[in-house]
C-alpha cells in the first residue's frame, strides 16, 4: 500500500519532532531526550520519580534466576562507523548466567557475519532484553562489555530494569542442530529493502530496535526494545520508509528519547519459522501529532526510520518457534491496521459532505429503541470520533419534499470502527427509520460533531448520570473508558446511575454487564427503576424511584467528581442545580442537550471567553450566496438567520435548531454575528451557526451587508 501516512514529503501536519541537546549535566536516571518525550506525554513529574525507583545498578535475584532459562536474547551494540544494530542470538538455556548482582555472562562465540558483533569488543556499550515469548516475561539491562575470548563476554551492569509483557505473541521454542556451530550461509548486504525483505517486514508482529546516546564523552548508553502489534504494523513506504505506530507502554520513553537525542536506529526482523533474520541500521525520526496518528487506532505517535543499510542472513538462527494457539496479545487486537488508518485519512478528505451508508445490522434494545449498525457505502472508511458526540444523518421520508435531517447520538465507541446510532422512536423521522428501513437500505451521514465527551485517560472519577434515551452517549463513553483502561493499564474511575420507568423501558442490559466485567472492578452501574414490578433486586435494578441528590449522596463520597448529565431537560436541571447547590463547579458538570433544550446554568461556563457582541439594533441586509438570494433582517422580528432564511424559500441543513449539534455551521464571507445565548457546538469565528445567530452590531456608520456562503 503506498499510502501518504509515510511518505516525508506529503505530511503535511506530522512534522518530526523538533529537539536539539542542550548538552547540560543530567546526572539523574533520564537524560534529556527521555525527558523531553516525557514532557510531551505530560509525564515528567511521575517519571523523575519513577527512574530513581525502578532502574538499577544491578540485577535483582529474580532477574538472575530469569536469565538461565532463556533460549536466546537481544542484543544491540554500535559498530565503528556510528551505525547502530539490533541482533538475536540463541544459544542453550544456561548460556546467560549472573555470578554476582552486577554482572551477566553470555557464552555466545563472536560471528563476523552479524554486523552487530562489530560492536560487540571489549569496554564496549551494549544493550540486551531478555525476552521468554512462551511467557511474556521480558527484562532489560544495559552497560560494557567486559571480553577476555572470542567464546563469550560479560557485561558489567550499568542500568537493570523489568518490562511489562504486552504486545508479546506467545510462541515455543525448539532447537536445530549445534547452536554453536559456524553459520554456513553468507550475509547478504544491501543499501535498500528488496522484494524479500519488505514481504518478511509484511508479515511481522514483532521485531527489536537498537538505539543508544552518549551522555557523555565515556558514557555511551545501547538500549535494546520488543516491540509487537498486527501482522503488518510496520508499513513499508515505496521508498522503503518504515514507519511505526507507538502504542501505549511504560513511559520510559529509552527508544523514542534516545532516537531524539541521537537520530538513529537498528531493527531486527526474524521469520521465527525459518530463523531468517533481517537487520537494518539507517536515521531515524519522531511524529507527535496529526490526523495520520489519530487514524491508526491504539497510537499515541509514530516514529520512522530511514534505511541507509540492510542485512539478510539466512538461517541463521538456531532456533524455531511455533506460534501458541490463541497467543496472540490481547493489548496488540486492541490497536488498528495500516487499510483501516488509510481508509479513515480517505474519509476526512470529505468530511464535509453527505456519504451513503448501509444498514448492516438492527437490533432491537427494547420496545422503543432501536440501534442501528451502519457501514460506508464507498470505499473510505469511518472518521474518528468521540465518545458522545453525535451523527447528523439525512434520509427521505415518503410524504416530505425534502430529505429530513436529524442528529442521533453515537451509541458505539470510538475504537469499535463503525458507527451505531441508537434510536428511540418518537417523530417522523425515527418512525420511518423504526417502520421501513431494514438491513441493506441507505442512509446518509456526515461527520459526527458535538463537544460532549469524556477524557478517558483523566484521573478524576467520572459520573455518568443517564436517564431514558441519555443512555446512548453514556454507552459511548463506557466503550471508550473501557478500552482505553485496558489499552493503556489504567482505568478512569467511573460511575454510571441510569434510571428507566420500568425493566421493559431498560435498554443495553447485557452491554452493561459485560462493560461492567472488563472494567476490572473500575466502573460501577446503579440502575434505578421508577417501577420496579416484575424485576429481580441486583440482577435487572440496584435502585427503585428516581435519580435525585438524595440518591447520590447516599452512594457517592461526593470527593472530586466529573459529571455528565443525559436526559430530559427537566432531569437534567433538577440534577445540575442540585450538583451546583453543594458547589460543585460548572466545569465539572457537563450536558448533553436534547435539541433546543440547554441547562440554564448558575454560573457562567465561558468566564475565559470574549463577550459576545451585541446584536444590531439596525435593518442588516443578508445575502446568501451562491444562491443569489437576500433578505433584510430587521432587529425588532425576533428571527434567527436560518428562520430569515426558510422564508425567503431556502432550506439550509439544521436538525436540533439550539445551536448544539454544528449541523447548521455556514461559513460567513462579509461581516459577523452574534448570538443571543453562546452555543453549544464550537463555532469558528469565520463562521455562523445559523440556526441561533443574528447579525452583530458594527461600528462602520455605512450599511455593511452580512454574506453566508449558502
Amino acid at each position: 500500500m503506498n499510502t501518504r501516512i509515510v511518505s516525508p514529503s506529503t505530511i503535511p501536519s506530522s512534522s518530526p519532532v523538533a529537539f536539539t541537546p542542550s548538552g547540560a549535566d543530567n546526572s539523574g536516571p533520564w537524560h534529556e531526550g527521555e525527558i523531553h518525550m516525557q514532557q510531551l506525554a505530560g509525564v515528567e513529574t511521575k517519571m523523575a520519580e519513577v527512574g530513581k525507583r525502578v532502574l538499577r545498578d544491578h540485577l535483582l535475584d529474580q532477574h538472575r534466576q530469569f536469565y538461565p532459562q532463556l533460549p536466546f536474547a537481544v542484543f544491540g551494540a554500535v559498530d565503528d562507523n556510528g551505525d547502530v544494530w539490533a541482533t538475536l542470538r540463541a544459544n542453550h538455556p544456561g548460556f546467560l548466567h549472573s555470578p554476582d548482582p552486577y554482572q551477566l555472562s553470555v557464552n555466545l562465540p563472536r560471528d563476523a557475519t552479524d554486523p552487530a558483533d562489530a560492536g560487540m569488543g571489549d569496554g564496549k556499550a551494549i544493550g540486551m532484553i531478555g525476552i521468554e515469548l512462551q511467557s511474556r516475561r521480558r527484562n532489560r539491562l544495559n552497560g560494557q562489555i567486559m571480553r577476555q575470548s572470542d567464546d563469550g563476554f560479560a557485561i558489567r551492569v550499568g542500568h537493570s530494569f523489568g518490562n511489562c509483557p504486552q504486545y508479546i505473541r506467545l510462541r515455543d521454542f525448539e532447537f536445530v542442530g549445534n547452536p554453536l556451530a559456524p553459520i554456513s550461509s553468507q550475509p547478504e548486504i544491501s543499501t535498500e529493502l528488496d522484494d524479500r525483505a519488505r514481504t518478511m517486514i509484511a508479515q511481522a508482529d514483532t521485531f527489536f530496535v537498537a538505539t543508544y546516546v552518549d551522555r557523555s564523552d565515556e558514557n555511551r548508553e545501547v538500549d535494546v526494545s520488543h516491540r509487537g502489534g498486527k501482522a503488518g504494523f510496520v508499513h513499508v513506504d515505496a521508498d522503503g520508509t518504515l514507519t511505526i505506530p507507538d502504542f501505549a507502554g511504560n513511559l520510559f520513553f529509552n527508544t523514542l528519547g534516545n532516537i531524539l537525542s541521537n537520530p538513529k536506529a537498528g531493527l531486527v526482523f526474524t521469520d521465527f519459522a525459518t530463523g531468517d533474520v533481517l537487520q537494518i541500521s539507517g536515521d531515524a525520526d519522531v511524529i507527535v501529532d496529526g490526523p495520520e496518528i489519530e487514524a491508526f487506532q491504539g497510537a499515541e505517535r509514530f516514529w520512522r526510520v530511514f534505511p541507509r543499510k540492510v542485512v539478510f542472513r539466512k538461517a541463521a538462527l538456531p532456533v524455531r518457534w511455533r506460534d501458541q494457539t490463541n497467543g496472540a496479545s490481547r493489548n496488540s487486537l486492541l490497536t488498528g491496521d495500516w487499510e483501516t488508518a488509510e481508509r479513515k485519512l480517505s474519509a476526512m478528505k470529505v468530511a464535509t459532505i453527505w456519504r451513503k451508508f448501509q444498514i448492516a445490522r438492527i437490533v432491537k434494545e427494547n420496545k422503543i429503541i432501536k440501534s442501528f449498525h451502519l457501514e460506508p457505502v464507498d470505499e473510505d472508511g469511518i472518521l474518528p470520533h468521540k465518545a458522545g458526540q453525535h451523527l447528523p444523518i439525512r434520509v427521505y421520508v415518503p410524504g416530505s419534499d425534502k430529505p429530513l435531517i436529524r442528529t442521533y447520538t453515537l451509541s458505539n465507541g470510538p475504537s469499535d470502527n463503525s458507527y451505531r446510532i441508537s434510536v428511540k422512536k418518537d417523530g417522523l423521522v425515527s418512525g420511518h427509520l423504526h417502520n421501513h428501513l431494514r438491513v441493506g437500505d441507505i442512509i446518509e451521514a456526515r461527520a459526527p460533531a458535538g463537544d460532549f465527551s469524556i477524557n478517558a485517560q483523566e484521573k478524576r472519577p467520572a459520573v455518568l448520570i443517564a436517564g431514558g434515551i441519555g443512555i446512548t452517549p453514556m454507552i459511548s463513553m463506557l466503550r471508550h473508558v473501557v478500552y482505553e483502561g485496558l489499552r493503556t493499564r489504567s482505568f478512569r474511575p467511573t460511575w454510571l446511575f441510569y434510571a428507566a420507568r420500568n425493566i421493559n423501558d431498560q435498554a443495553f442490559n447485557n452491554e452493561l454487564i459485560e462493560l461492567v466485567n472488563a472494567a476490572q472492578g473500575n466502573i460501577r452501574i446503579i440502575r434505578i427503576l421508577t417501577d420496579p414490578t416484575e424485576a429481580e433486586p441486583r440482577k435487572n435494578y440496584e435502585a427503585s424511584g428516581h435519580i435525585d441528590m438524595n440518591l447520590l449522596r447516599s452512594l457517592l463520597p461526593f470527593d472530586d467528581f466529573d459529571f455528565y448529565l443525559c436526559g430530559p431537560p427537566p432531569f437534567m436541571q433538577a440534577l445540575y442545580d442540585g450538583l451546583s447547590g453543594l458547589n460543585i463547579s460548572n466545569a465539572r458538570i457537563h450536558a448533553e442537550a436534547f435539541g433546543p433544550a440547554s441547562l440554564t446554568r448558575s454560573q457562567d461556563t465561558h468566564d475565559d471567553l470574549p463577550e459576545l457582541p451585541p446584536a444590531s439594533s439596525k435593518p442588516v441586509k443578508v445575502e446568501f450566496a451562491p444562491s443569489s438570494q437576500s433578505a433584510v433582517w430587521q432587529p425588532d422580528a425576533d428571527k434567527t438567520l436560518l428562520e430569515l432564511a426558510e422564508d425567503i424559500g431556502l432550506a439550509p441543513e439544521a436538525s436540533c435548531r439550539g445551536g448544539n449539534c454544528g449541523t447548521c455551521r455556514t461559513k460567513i464571507t462579509q461581516g459577523r454575528v452574534t448570538y443571543k445565548n453562546r452555543p453549544g457546538a464550537a463555532v469558528g469565528d469565520d463562521e455562523a451557526l445559523m440556526c441561533c445567530a443574528v447579525p452583530a452590531e458594527t461600528e462602520d456608520e455605512d450599511d455593511v451587508s452580512l454574506i453566508l456562503a449558502i
